[in-house]
């Protein structure tokens, strides 16, 4: 810009016919303020810098596009599988209501049928001589077996390694806690079942029985035990004999 200036020739006045012109261009000039001698390379900073943002977002834009693609697949698969799951355990768990009750029938409802992977489950349930309910109108005993049925559903479509059961069967009478036993034998062949029950005579279906105790000192203590007829047999001879009557009076003999 200085070697430009040097370059012009120097004027000693301007004519009377250009006065206008120079006023305007001298208010151009005002109007540009100051000249940036460094925007050639900044606009080129800027160019290079806005040449790598827009490569980066067509990047970001492609792996969007790819991973939306995935989560689409997925979402897809997972739908199938819980469809099929639910029709599998729904299956099941009508046969495992049938076989706890001895008869009647239920089923399982989407809430949301439309929408299986938000959707919840109800259980319509129709003990032998009732009408079709909700799990919330059964009885205690009725709700425990139902629960029990569906606990049974699943593990007999997808079995675990071993299944954890508190005291199911506590407001069961002696016809539906053989029904349960039975059934809790017949899928113990692929799951392992560990029952915390006061009920004889789901332990006369047990390989194995722990007893648990409390002494006059607070501490608990565990006893391993057999039923011997009608009498509760340790297999630890070490055990206190307190321990085991007090076993054995929590145990519906």
């Amino acid at each position: 810009w200085d070697t430009i200036v040097e370059q012009l020739p120097v004027i000693d006045s301007v004519p009377d016919s250009m006065e206008g012109e120079v006023r305007e261009m001298r208010a151009r000039l005002a109007r540009l303020s100051n000249v940036n001698p460094d925007a050639p390379r900044e606009y080129e900073e800027a160019a290079e810098r806005y040449e790598f943002l827009f490569t980066q977002s067509e990047d970001l834009e492609a792996a969007s596009a790819d991973l939306q693609k995935v989560i689409k697949e997925l979402d897809d698969r997972m739908e199938i599988e819980l469809r099929r799951t639910y029709d599998a355990v729904g299956k099941e768990f009508t046969r495992f209501f049938q076989k706890l009750f001895n008869g009647g029938t239920a089923h399982l409802e989407l809430t949301d049928p439309e929408n299986i992977s938000q959707s919840g489950v109800e259980i319509i349930a129709r003990p032998p001589g009732k009408r079709p309910q909700s799990l919330a109108l059964l009885s205690g005993g009725e709700r425990s077996l139902a629960a029990c049925a569906l606990i049974f559903a699943i593990l007999h479509v997808s079995p675990t390694p071993f299944c954890v059961l508190d005291e199911v069967d506590a407001a069961l009478d002696e016809a539906n806690v053989d029904r349960f036993r039975t059934t809790v034998e017949e899928l113990s062949q692929d799951t392992q079942f560990i029952i915390v029950t006061h009920n004889r005579r789901t332990l006369e279906g047990a390989n194995t029985i722990y007893g648990i105790t409390m002494g006059n000192d607070g501490v608990s203590r565990v006893i391993s035990l057999r039923l011997d007829g009608d009498r509760m047999v340790k297999h630890d001879e070490s055990a206190d004999s307190a321990d085991l009557q007090a076993i054995e009076e929590e145990i519906q003999l």
